[in-house]
């Protein structure tokens, strides 16, 4: 943990010695009574906290706040429902990364299973955006949905943004010979499931304004995938 983020409630109430955060501090940053350490709220300011008591069930912490960090990335994810594990790496990755939006889809080749996983159902989920998070010392996290269709994803995107599906089968280009629009400010990447989009999902993406584009020769995981193509699109747009 780069950063220690906390929820606005819980900034003014003891945090039990046996919560993650506070085995942390006292036995992996080793702070002390009168110590700092570095210190958000979720989706607001970064700042400092000070342990200033260390108590047989709880530590007590003060805050001091700063500015909120800057926006997030204007980058928004399309990703076919994965298996749990590989969406946790994804979640946990691409937030440190800093893209604004992941949205996992049903798709016709993907496993409708995974979309009831405890990864979703038991919010396990939202921590790991805030692990994410707190690697990348940021508050700021993104916006998740993985309920809806890949229709119903691609319909509900901003419109006047760059779209790039990732293919592996049919894409005649590399991602690295595609840049946004001059002014698009923002981009969505879409990445089918571990099978591959289907012929009729192709020609809902082409419709849908997406264009088609590779990672290069070798077939890569999924989680690998998107983290290559994100890190090659913030270069592009001088986020790097």
């Amino acid at each position: 943990m780069n950063l220690l983020l906390f929820e606005p409630e819980e900034t003014s109430r003891p945090l039990p010695r046996a919560d993650p955060r506070a085995v942390h501090l006292l036995t992996v940053l080793r702070r002390r009574s009168g110590d700092t350490f570095d210190a958000g709220i979720v989706n607001g300011p970064r700042g400092k906290g000070t342990l200033a008591a260390v108590g047989a069930e709880a530590l007590t912490l003060t805050f001091a706040w700063g500015d909120p960090p800057p926006p997030l990335d204007p980058i928004t994810l399309v990703v076919g429902l994965p298996r749990p594990q590989t969406a946790r790496d994804i979640l946990r990755d691409a937030t440190a990364l800093g893209v604004a939006a992941m949205h996992f889809v049903r798709t016709e080749k993907g496993e409708g299973s995974y979309a009831h996983s405890t990864l979703w159902s038991t919010g396990e989920w939202r921590r790991l955006l805030v692990a994410g998070a707190e690697q990348a010392f940021d508050t700021r996290l993104p916006e998740v949905t993985w309920e809806r269709s890949l229709p119903e994803a691609i319909g509900r995107l901003s419109p006047g943004v760059a779209r790039i599906a990732l293919d592996h089968y049919e894409a005649s280009t590399a991602l690295s010979a595609h840049r946004p629009a001059e002014g698009a400010g923002a981009i969505v990447l879409a990445f089918g499931p571990e099978r591959g989009w289907s012929n009729a999902e192709r020609a809902a993406l082409r419709g849908a304004g997406f264009v088609l584009a590779h990672l290069g020769r070798r077939v890569l995981r999924t989680e690998t995938a998107v983290t290559a193509a994100v890190a090659l699109v913030k270069a592009g747009l001088g986020l790097m």
